[in-house]
């Protein structure tokens, strides 16, 4: 189990490493990107910043939940912290697993726990120059009354 809070570019390939494993059948990974909208806003760019030690915290808790629950073979987060561009990686989710449908349900409920559970905070640099902290619960209201998960 690897769980980190960075302030440099997330390595995928050294997670994806870290999870491989002769028992696993899947290893899936998610990446969370930078994107330039939001809300029909144009964004520059993000900024991050987190309660650490609670974060990691929760991090280790939904890690050791997720292995329990979905009997991952290894697991791998990492958040960046900081400022990021257009295109970079927010966060990436490494797992490996003995059968692929348990795996990438292990995958979905990671992300999604994350969202709700880890004090991470995402301020949004608008292409106006004006800045914006992100309610992490609107997005998720919004999807569910559309029916969109």
């Amino acid at each position: 189990m690897h769980l980190a809070l960075v302030n440099h570019p997330i390595d995928t390939t050294a997670l994806l490493d870290l999870v491989a494993t002769h028992d696993a059948g899947i290893t899936s990974v998610f990446i969370g990107t930078v994107r330039n909208t939001n809300d029909g806003q144009t964004v520059s760019g993000i900024e991050y910043s987190a309660y650490e030690t609670m974060a990691l915290h929760q991090l280790r808790a939904i890690a050791a939940e997720a292995v329990e629950q979905f009997g991952l073979c290894s697991i791998a987060i990492e958040h960046r912290l900081g400022e990021l561009s257009l295109g970079d990686a927010s966060v990436v989710i490494a797992l490996s697993h003995a059968r692929r449908t348990p795996g990438l349900d292990a995958t979905r409920w990671v992300i999604e726990s994350l969202k709700q559970r880890v004090p991470i905070w995402k301020r949004e640099h608008y292409a106006d120059g004006t800045l914006e902290w992100v309610d992490p619960t609107r997005a998720r209201v919004a999807a569910e009354a559309e029916g969109v998960q």
